[in-house]
């Protein structure tokens, strides 16, 4: 089922600094990471309801769910994000945020929202997404 296997009480609750440093910077070095909790997944494919099943960290009950994902080009030479699943879109929403570490900026925090359909007519939703990147 692709559930991870942690001890039981276990909490996953990492700072943007810990996601950024250890979690992203070590994914992107193709470093090992110590326990497998985040999941890679293809954002594209993945409605934000079915998000639970593939990147669920043990038994307990929870409502945030971490994951890798690349990220998808709307067009092959653009810079653009293709944010689009077959019921929906992701679209940012505020500005991003600046993550610090020891005073020195390592990475941006973006917050996107879930709409049902096509923009510019979708539907918001109450599903909120982080996505991290980092600086260098």
């Amino acid at each position: 089922n692709g559930q991870s296997c942690v001890p039981p009480g276990f909490r996953f609750h990492p700072t943007d600094e810990e996601l950024l440093h250890y979690y992203l910077r070590k994914k992107v070095s193709y470093e090992m990471i110590d326990l497998n909790v985040i999941r890679d997944v293809d954002l594209n494919k993945l409605e934000p309801w079915d998000l639970h099943e593939t990147c669920k960290i043990g038994s307990a009950p929870q409502d945030e769910w971490y994951f890798f994902s690349h990220k998808d080009k709307k067009y092959p030479t653009g810079t653009r994000t293709n944010r689009a699943t077959a019921a929906g879109f992701w679209k940012a929403t505020g500005r991003d945020k600046i993550i610090f570490m020891n005073c020195k900026r390592i990475g941006m925090r973006k917050t996107l929202v879930f709409y049902t359909g096509r923009a510019p007519h979708g539907q918001k939703t109450e599903w909120i997404m982080h996505e991290y990147r980092l600086d260098d």
